[in-house]
C-alpha cells in the first residue's frame, strides 16, 4: 500500500501541480497543466507507473516536514544514524512574473542540503507519460545532463551529480555531508522545440520565494486562524492557471471516496459552482486581481447561449471532458476505475445559474467592474430559467442516477433572479423586472410549499421526499430565509441529528438517497464548514468555533485538505488537496472573525432583516 492521502504534500507553479510523500516520492504530476496526461501516476498505480524518489539509502529514523513561511516551498528533514539531510522541493511558477525570470517551459526542482554528519542518498527518477504506460527514449547530452522524449514532450534532466540510465529510470547515488547542496532540476517543454537553457536551482529557489513572499503580503486577513487561512489561500493560488484565471476543484483525479470503491472522479476542471465561494474567498483577503481573474474566466466560459452552458470547464473554458477509463492503472489502494474526463459537464444543474449570478453581483458589491456583456449574458439566464426551473436535474451533488426535484436546485434557481433583479435596479439597465419579479416569487412560494416537509419540520432533498441534504444549509446563507426562521432552525438541528458523524456532517444519507452509484463515502468537510456558518448566523457562536477547531484539526501536518473526511479511521478521503474544503475553510475564518458583515454578503441583509 502507498502513501495514506494525507501524506502529501503540494508544491506547484500556478499552472499544475506536484504532490510528494513524506519518503521522499514524488507520486503525481501532469505536464505541462493540471489536465496534462499525468508522467507520474504511481500516486493511482505502482512506481512502475512513473514517479520520483530522493531520499536517505539507509535506515530513516524520524522524517519531520514544513513549507517556508509564506511559501509553497517544501522542506522535508530525514533524520539517520549517519546524519541528516533536507530535500527541498519547489516548482518555479512560470505565469505572474517577469519573462526573465520564466521561460514558459515547467520545472520541477529538488535540491538536497546536508545538515549534519554524512548521509548517503539515492535518486531514482521514472518518467512514464500518458498516465504511466509510455516509456520516454533517454539519451545522455553530458555530464549530469539527459533528454527524455516521448512524442510531443521533451524532459531535460540535470543532475549535480553523476546520473546513470537504463530501461527508462535514471538513477543517481552520492554521499553529501553538512554544508554541501546536491541540486536536481527536470525541465518540460514541447519536443519540437529547442532544448530549454540550463536552469540554476539556486536561483529559481530564490525567485520562487520571492514571489510567494510578494503574492502572501498583499493579504489583508488578519482574524482568527491566520496561518490556516494563509495557507488555504495558498492552496488556491496554486490551483489557479495563471494563464486564464479559471481554478481547479483538485489536481488529481480518481482519489477515491471511498477506499476500494468506484466513487473516483476526475476534479482537474473547474466547476461554475465554486464561483461565489471562491470569488468571497480572494474578496476578503484583499486578493481582487484573483477574484478578477476567476470572474473574467466565468463570463467567458459562459458565453454563449444559456441552454448550452455546463456545469463545469476545462481550464482555458474547453467543452468536451469526455470521461473515460484507465485500465492499466490499478487505482488508489486498488480503488477502480481510474477516471479520466468526467461526464457530469453534460449534466443539467440548475444551481450553477444561481452560483454564477451571485458571483457577479458579489463582485460588482465589492467595488469590480463587470463588462457590459454580463448583462446580456443574464437576461439570457433568466430568460432561460424561466423556462427549465420546474425541471428536474442532476442537482449540486451530480447523480448519476434519475433526475429530481432537487429543492438546493430550486433555491439557487430563486438566487439566480433575485440577484438579477438587484443587479438591474441599481444599474438602471433595461429588463422586464416586473416579470422577474413575479418568477421569483413563484419559486420561492414553491420551495417553500413543495420543499419542506411540515411533518418532519424540515426542509428535504428533494420534492416529496423525507431525505435529508446537507445543500440545505444554504438556503440562510445565500438569503433565501432568515437563520432564524423556524423552518430554517428545524432544518438545521435536523441535519445535526441525522447527518453528522462524530460533528462532521455528510452530504445526505445513501440509504435514502439513491445517487445511481454503488458504495459509501465519507463525510463531506465543505459541508462541515456550512454547518459553521449556520450556527454563527443562528447565534450560537460557541458550537460554531468548535466545529471549527474540529475543521482545523483534520488538516494533514501541512495545513493541507482533502475532500472528504472519515471520522473512524481518521484518513482523508477523495481527491486531493480540495479546493472546496479550502474555500470553506477561509470563509468560515473570515465569519467567525467579522461576526454577522461577512454572512450578510450573500444575503444583502442582516440576519432578522430578510422577509419571510
Amino acid at each position: 500500500m502507498g502513501a495514506a492521502i494525507e501524506d502529501y504534500g503540494m508544491i506547484g507553479d500556478c499552472e499544475t501541480v506536484a504532490l510528494v510523500d513524506r519518503n521522499g516520492s514524488i507520486d503525481w504530476l501532469c505536464l505541462p497543466r493540471f489536465d496534462s496526461d499525468a508522467c507520474f501516476a504511481a500516486l493511482l498505480g505502482t512506481p512502475r507507473n512513473g514517479r520520483w524518489l530522493l531520499a536517505p539509502a539507509s535506515t530513516v529514523r524520524n522524517t519531520t516536514r514544513r513549507y517556508r513561511d509564506h511559501t509553497l516551498i517544501l522542506e522535508t528533514r530525514f533524520d539517520t544514524a549517519e546524519g541528516s539531510v533536507t530535500v527541498i522541493d519547489f516548482m518555479r511558477p512560470r505565469s505572474g512574473q517577469s519573462s526573465s525570470l520564466s521561460s514558459g517551459d515547467a520545472d520541477l526542482i529538488r535540491i538536497v542540503r546536508g545538515d549534519s554528519g554524512q548521509v548517503r542518498m539515492g535518486m531514482e527518477l521514472t518518467i512514464r507519460f500518458d498516465y504511466g504506460l509510455s516509456v520516454p527514449w533517454i539519451s545522455a547530452m553530458g555530464e549530469g545532463l539527459l533528454h527524455a522524449i516521448a512524442g510531443p514532450h521533451l524532459v531535460v534532466i540535470n543532475g549535480g551529480t553523476a546520473l546513470t540510465h537504463a530501461d527508462g529510470t535514471v538513477k543517481a547515488d552520492f554521499t553529501i555531508t553538512a554544508g554541501q547542496t546536491v541540486p536536481f532540476v527536470i525541465v518540460h517543454s514541447p519536443s519540437h522545440h529547442p532544448a530549454p537553457l540550463p536552469v540554476s536551482a539556486s536561483a529559481a529557489l530564490a525567485q520562487t520565494e520571492r514571489f510567494w513572499l510578494d503574492w502572501v503580503s498583499h493579504c489583508t486577513y488578519r482574524g482568527m486562524a491566520a496561518d490556516a487561512v494563509e495557507r488555504s489561500l495558498i492552496v488556491l493560488k496554486a490551483l489557479t492557471y495563471a494563464p486564464t484565471g479559471g481554478i481547479v476543484a483538485a489536481p488529481t483525479t480518481s482519489l477515491p471516496e471511498e477506499i476500494g470503491g468506484e466513487r473516483n472522479w476526475d476534479y482537474r476542471y473547474c466547476w461554475l459552482r465554486d464561483a461565489t465561494f471562491t470569488l468571497l474567498a480572494f474578496m476578503n483577503a484583499g486578493f481582487h486581481s484573483e477574484a478578477a481573474a476567476w470572474r473574467d474566466w466565468l463570463l467567458r466560459a459562459v458565453a454563449g447561449k444559456a441552454s448550452q452552458d455546463q456545469i463545469m470547464y476545462g481550464i482555458a473554458g474547453e467543452r468536451r471532458l469526455i470521461e473515460w477509463e484507465v485500465p492499466w492503472l490499478s487505482g488508489y489502494e486498488n480503488s477502480k476505475p481510474v477516471r479520466v474526463g468526467n461526464a457530469a459537464a453534460t449534466q443539467l444543474q440548475l444551481d450553477v445559474y444561481g452560483e454564477v449570478a451571485d458571483a457577479m453581483h458579489q463582485a460588482r458589491k465589492g467595488g469590480s467592474s463587470v463588462p457590459e456583456q454580463s448583462a446580456a449574458i443574464e437576461r439570457d439566464w433568466i430568460s432561460y430559467l424561466e423556462q427549465v426551473w420546474m425541471q428536474p436535474d442532476e442537482g449540486i451533488w451530480e447523480v448519476r442516477g434519475e433526475r429530481q426535484q432537487f429543492t438546493h436546485s430550486k433555491v439557487m434557481a430563486w438566487v439566480a433572479v433575485d440577484r438579477a433583479i438587484k443587479d438591474f435596479e441599481r444599474f438602471k439597465l433595461a429588463a422586464p423586472l416586473d416579470q422577474w419579479r413575479s418568477l421569483r416569487d413563484k419559486i420561492h412560494q414553491d420551495v417553500c410549499r413543495r420543499g419542506f416537509n411540515a411533518s418532519e419540520g424540515t426542509f428535504v432533498q428533494s420534492y416529496g421526499s423525507t431525505a435529508l441534504d446537507a445543500s440545505l444549509l444554504l438556503i440562510p446563507l445565500v438569503g433565501f430565509l432568515p437563520a432564524s426562521d423556524p423552518r430554517v432552525v428545524g432544518t438545521v438541528e435536523a441535519i445535526q441529528r441525522k447527518l453528522v458523524v462524530d460533528g462532521f456532517v455528510l452530504r445526505y444519507d445513501l440509504e435514502k438517497s439513491d445517487d445511481g452509484i454503488a458504495g459509501d463515502e465519507a463525510t463531506f468537510l465543505f459541508c462541515s464548514f456550512w454547518l459553521v456558518d449556520c450556527l454563527v448566523m443562528m447565534g450560537r457562536r460557541d458550537d460554531a468555533q468548535r466545529l471549527f477547531n474540529r475543521l482545523l484539526n483534520v488538516r494533514n501536518d501541512l495545513g493541507l485538505l482533502a475532500e472528504e473526511y472519515e471520522p473512524i479511521s481518521g484518513r482523508q478521503l477523495g481527491n486531493f488537496p480540495q479546493a472546496f474544503s479550502h474555500i470553506g475553510l477561509v470563509n468560515s475564518a473570515v465569519n467567525l472573525s467579522r461576526a454577522i458583515a461577512p454572512l450578510s454578503q450573500r444575503t444583502d441583509t442582516e440576519p432578522g432583516e430578510m422577509a419571510a
